[in-house]
């Protein structure tokens, strides 16, 4: 296995400057194994609320994704206090134009990487897939348009939507500021931008999260199919907010470890190989 971390700033040739880190976990060439010179990726956005980035949701992740054949990549994006809006954006974007420019040497399918992200995370990479064109973007960057498009957006009980009363208002007030008027937080309710160029998603939630709604999942997959973007979605009747894998990988005291729910990772395998990158 291939191993290395990076501050994906520290050689940029522009005015971004930043501390966020990507983590590259791309498995050794082998003449035994061929299939592998040239793997799908797949750049992870752990959650945290925008006010930490979860190792539950960062490397346990990158690790299973590898074991099904993938190659994975880990953001460690800035979050409150230090930054704010559009900084974590600007470093998601940052990273997956990294991962393109280096896929040969991280033996990477530029055309076939995926965005996956938990919970604020998947805000962050539910903002890519529907805001990676917006002009502010290719210009504080300086890249060609498409460059920092996912492929498929993978959202794993994503927040979405700022609409009071089903909201996690915590991470849109971590990432634009508390106190603003309700136009600052509605800009950032993603459910509003699904466009024509939106990637097609894999989207789960559990119906019984009570720190985020299911109505974020729900209002997302319904924009997408506004559009006609092929998305798949599962809500699973039980469990709470926060279960990554689901599994022992990633249960703790305060997490529990759900059977049921840990399906969605073999389900969103398969529709990684069968339908996004067919």
């Amino acid at each position: 296995m291939h191993y290395e971390e990076i501050n994906i700033w520290e050689n940029f040739n522009g005015n971004v400057k930043g501390k966020a880190t990507l983590k590259v976990y791309v498995p050794d060439l082998s003449p035994e194994i061929p299939n592998i010179a040239k793997r799908k990726g797949v750049l992870i956005c752990p959650g945290g609320g925008y006010s930490f980035v979860s190792d539950r949701e960062a490397e346990p992740v990158a690790l299973a994704f590898t074991a099904q054949g993938f190659n994975a990549f880990v953001l460690t994006y800035e979050v409150a206090p230090a930054v704010k809006h559009p900084q974590p954006l600007l470093d998601v974007s940052r990273a997956l134009c990294l991962v393109r420019e280096n896929a040969d040497q991280w033996h990477t399918d530029k055309d076939k990487i995926a965005v996956c992200g938990f919970s604020a995370g998947g805000h962050l990479a539910a903002s890519l897939g529907v805001f990676w064109k917006e002009p502010y973007i290719s210009q504080a960057l300086n890249i060609p348009e498409g460059m920092n498009k996912p492929d498929a957006l993978i959202l794993c009980y994503p927040v979405i939507t700022s609409q009071p009363g089903i909201a996690n208002r915590d991470s849109f007030y971590n990432l634009v500021g508390k106190g603003l008027d309700e136009g600052s937080y509605s800009a950032m309710s993603l459910e509003k931008y699904v466009n024509e160029n939106t990637p097609p998603a894999f989207i789960w939630h559990t119906f019984k999260d009570t720190c985020v709604p299911v109505e974020s999942a729900l209002l997302f997959a319904q924009g997408m199919r506004k559009y006609n973007i092929p998305f798949e979605l599962h809500i699973f009747q039980e469990g709470e907010h926060g279960l990554s894998l689901a599994d022992e990988r990633t249960g703790n005291e305060k997490t529990a470890v759900n059977r049921h729910v840990g399906r969605w990772f073999d389900l969103c395998a398969d529709w990684l190989g069968n339908f996004a990158f067919r």
